[in-house]
């Protein structure tokens, strides 16, 4: 009697306590839903200057109160908005990541306000191995000749943002790639040096810290400075054979012996040649 008593309480008790789980799971499932609201993401990785889609977004639970300022809650409000910045999978859309409205897709909406987007040819030397990547800055040199005619290699800008290598903008892969362009964001006054400095001499990159924003200005390097030469050099002239200065005979003059006349004749001999010349005596 008794154990039949003490199962019937352990079944109860068992009941009570599957109820009590299951009650506590559905308020905790309202509760969560109060405190959450749909904010938009990235339904997959998107990049740089793609113009959005229905299909490349979603909508994920977040939280109230860490809920990210200029998100999104409906997919519709960012139909033909442009990134400026890439995304990934799950990541928030936000109003900061995207090009204003009206842009379209391509490169031209990763470019920043009062800046121009300039093409530069590089080969694996210039292009610092393909380490200059999209995100990366660099500083721009010239290999040219001075107003003296005496080559000259000088850094004539700083700090230059690469929008992109060859075609590509993608900013999240840091493998290097060797390409033979290298697109930069400029000012149009930086636009005008690098033209100018690609015209009168050869261009090289110099690849640059990130956080780096010191600005470095240098009188550039000639040859003079970099070997060490105090003054001019010039070129040994060659040496040249020099004839032997020829020696010409001095005239001998022979005195003739008086004759009975009152002449003289004195015999001169030049070289090879023999005169004779008279004079009258006083």
């Amino acid at each position: 009697m008794k154990n039949s008593r003490a199962i019937v309480m352990l079944l109860v008790a068992l009941a009570l306590g599957a109820l009590a789980v299951v009650l506590a799971a559905r308020w905790l499932g309202q509760q969560g839903d109060l405190m959450t609201n749909k904010v938009v993401a990235a339904a997959r990785d998107v990049q740089l200057g793609t113009e959005l889609t229905p299909d490349m977004l979603t909508t994920v639970e977040w939280p109230i109160g860490s809920t990210p300022t200029g998100a999104f809650k409906d997919i519709t409000a960012l139909q033909a908005r442009v990134l400026k910045v890439a995304v990934q999978r799950g990541e928030p859309v936000l109003e900061s990541k995207l090009a204003p409205v009206g842009t379209k897709g391509g490169l031209s909406a990763v470019i920043g306000e009062g800046k121009r987007a300039i093409t530069v040819k590089v080969n694996e030397v210039i292009g610092v191995a393909g380490f200059a990547l999209p995100g990366s800055y660099v500083d721009i040199m010239v290999n040219t000749e001075d107003e003296q005619e005496r080559m000259i290699s000088k850094i004539v800008l700083e700090r230059i943002l690469v929008l992109a290598v060859a075609q590509e903008a993608s900013r999240d892969d840091t493998k290097p790639k060797v390409v033979n362009a290298v697109t930069l964001e400029v000012t149009p006054e930086e636009a005008e040096k690098i033209d100018l400095a690609r015209s009168i001499g050869n261009l090289s990159l110099v690849l640059r810290n990130q956080i780096d924003e010191g600005d470095t200005r240098t009188g550039g390097m000639r040859k003079r400075d970099l070997l060490g030469e105090t003054g001019p050099v010039y070129a040994t002239p060659a040496t040249t054979a020099r004839r032997p200065a020829v020696k010409r005979a001095a005239p001998v003059v022979t005195r003739m012996p008086e004759d009975t006349q009152d002449n003289t004749r004195v015999e001169v001999i030049k070289g090879l040649s023999r005169s004779e010349v008279e004079f009258q005596n006083p």
